[in-house]
């Protein structure tokens, strides 16, 4: 995971990212999208190739890459787990069914009732 999210830290390689998404490309293609060098490309490439994000494949002599978003799956889970809301879903239940449960036991009781438990 660690891996993951230093490659994913670098604007340059989740935008190298973002197009991979869409179409597989190649690296000429990519570097030809960005105002740095090809040998800068080319080490942004290997850092997602080494994370396991893009895999490549030589196609002619052309060398093509595609998005692998399966190393994203760990990361996602664990930033899902500072977000999630299911703690406070299952709180904020937990006291709308309290209340509902109060109020029909106040409905049941009746009006004078209600009144001698508050007046006690």
């Amino acid at each position: 995971m660690d891996e993951v999210a230093t490659a994913i830290a670098d604007p340059v390689r989740r935008h190298i990212l973002t197009m991979l998404r869409d179409e597989p490309l190649a690296a000429g293609d990519i570097a030809q999208r960005f105002a740095i060098s090809r040998p800068a490309i080319s080490r942004h490439l290997r850092v997602l190739r080494e994370s396991g994000l893009v895999r490549d494949e030589l196609v002619g002599r052309q060398r093509i890459y595609r998005l692998d978003p399966g190393p994203l799956a760990p990361l996602v889970d664990w930033l899902t787990g500072l977000v999630a809301t299911d703690r406070w879903d299952r709180h904020l239940d937990a006291l709308e069914t309290e209340v509902y449960r109060t109020r029909r036991e106040r409905r049941s009781r009746g009006p004078a009732e209600h009144r001698r438990e508050h007046t006690a």
